[in-house]
């Protein structure tokens, strides 16, 4: 099964990306041949920033996005999204990149599902 996620909310003040985040993990462990992406759009691509610092007990969405890497996900960001905050490739979470509108369109194609947050 091939799931999209689409993010768009920021990072953290709205648990959108948390959410999202903890059900492509989730979906990862119980069916680890499951093709999960998460394509980050707007504010979103904020939370493939590396370095990220949070508050002891509170949720790291880079952390989240290591994790899901390394269960074989895949993160791609709108690269016009990074530029407009500007945000270089060098900046990300090792494992995420740059993406753009015509690969966003070619996984919806693709996907089996599709999951906005």
């Amino acid at each position: 099964m091939k799931v999209l996620f689409i993010v768009n909310d920021p990072p953290y003040g709205t648990e959108r990306v948390y959410n999202a985040l903890r059900l492509a993990l989730v979906l990862l462990k119980k069916d680890p041949s499951a093709q999960v992406t998460v394509f980050l759009m707007a504010d979103a691509v904020l939370a493939a920033k590396a370095a990220q610092k949070t508050p002891d007990g509170y949720y790291n969405v880079e952390r989240m996005l290591k994790r899901l890497l390394a269960s074989k996900g895949t993160v791609l960001l709108c690269g016009t999204c990074m530029d407009a905050r500007g945000i270089g490739d060098g900046e990300l979470t090792a494992g995420a990149s740059r993406s753009t509108i015509d690969e966003l369109a070619a996984a919806t194609v693709e996907a089996d599902k599709v999951m906005i947050f």
